[in-house]
């Protein structure tokens, strides 16, 4: 009488076939020329002292304190506009000018108070040469002291008008020495940066604070990351950030570190904003303002954690299991995934970096474990 098996049946027959194994409660027994049949290679896991908890998506953007409008101090037309977008800029460097009528009556009403101020000089300088000799009253001396403080003040708030229409000190003293007028106002930037915004066109008249350009230093820049209100509570202020598939001139993807929380939810999405400060970067990094990028949330352990491959965790009912290697064949072992990083995960569990693990042919082993062929 012939017997005939079901295929399933005779596969597992001829993979244990060749050597002694047996399924025990957390040990698999197994001869070390037969476990090359099974395909599993060894490997070590590689201890880590840091846990990537999420990946969400985040936006680059200019801290408000790096970012300025350079606007028109005065009324005029604009004559000629010197820089455009994306040209690096210094402090001071004219961006503009202006051809202002206003300037014309700031300036002569300077002048008109340095002529009065060196008027009062002369006789402050008479009054208290006299008073000193005992020739005038002390009140007459008072009277002609408060007077010059006067006009000393009128000088000062005259040329601080100036100074806020964008003349600077040089072009101030230049004015009181030659007394000429010019309608000509240069604009300049308030800050070494980058020009990010044209906002005005030669030619065209404008009215007093009217924006010209918008300029932002790019040395330091935010991520603000949208975290799922779900998600919250697993991040802490000072979590390091990670971007991924962004690698600058050294080599290194750019990294922040979480300094705020938000405290309120979006409604159209129910993410909270955390905000992070990016580590100063090369001036080759990939990353510019209002760029939208992935980014990677990793947080330090206090406790012992191993990176292994994902192909060196089987499951069952529920719960992750690692093979050790032991001189008789593979030690099963609970583990808790804390972590995932592409095709590697962050595990935790009673292991050390120097133990061999079965880093693939896992679903060989659990078959062998169970009992049963390879049910994955």
């Amino acid at each position: 009488m012939r017997l005939f098996f079901a295929r399933p049946i005779m596969m597992l027959m001829l993979t244990l076939a060749g050597f002694s194994s047996y399924a025990a409660e957390n040990s698999i027994q197994i001869s070390p020329e037969n476990i090359a049949n099974l395909g599993v290679i060894l490997g070590k896991p590689e201890q880590v002292k840091q846990i990537p908890v999420l990946s969400a998506p985040a936006k680059v953007v200019v801290p408000p304190t790096q970012e300025y409008i350079v606007s028109a101090s005065q009324f005029g037309v604009i004559d000629k506009l010197n820089v455009a977008i994306g040209d690096k800029v210094v402090k001071g460097q004219v961006l503009a000018q202006l051809n202002s009528p206003d300037l014309l009556t700031l300036q002569r009403e300077y002048l008109k108070a340095v002529s009065a101020l060196q008027l009062s000089s002369a006789t402050f300088q008479r009054d208290k040469k006299l008073v000193e000799e005992g020739v005038i009253a002390d009140r007459r001396w008072q009277e002609t002291r408060i007077q010059h403080n006067s006009f000393v003040s009128e000088v000062n708030e005259q040329k601080q008008l100036l100074e806020i229409a964008g003349m600077t000190d040089s072009e101030i003293t230049h004015l009181a020495k030659t007394h000429r007028l010019t309608r000509q106002l240069n604009v300049r930037a308030p800050i070494v940066g980058v020009v990010m915004e044209r906002l005005a066109v030669a030619g065209t008249r404008i009215d007093m604070m009217a924006p010209l350009y918008r300029i932002a230093n790019l040395d330091q820049l935010w991520l603000e990351i949208a975290i799922p209100q779900e998600r919250m509570d697993s991040i802490k202020i000072g979590d390091r950030v990670v971007v991924e598939n962004a690698v600058g001139a050294t080599g290194r993807s750019p990294s922040a570190k979480i300094t705020l929380l938000g405290q309120s939810v979006n409604p159209d999405n129910q993410t909270i904003v955390a905000r992070a400060v990016l580590e100063p970067l090369h001036e080759n990094a990939p990353l510019r303002p209002g760029q939208r990028l992935n980014t990677r949330i990793i947080q330090s352990s206090d406790k012992a954690v191993f990176k292994i491959p994902n192909t060196a965790i089987a499951q069952n009912e529920g719960n992750a299991y690692i093979f050790i290697r032991k001189p008789q064949g593979f030690l099963v072992t609970p583990i808790t995934v804390v972590g995932k990083q592409d095709d590697q995960s962050i595990v935790s569990g009673e292991l050390t970096a120097d133990e061999e693990i079965a880093v693939k042919g896992a679903v060989a082993l659990k078959a062998n474990w169970l009992g049963l062929g390879s049910d994955e």
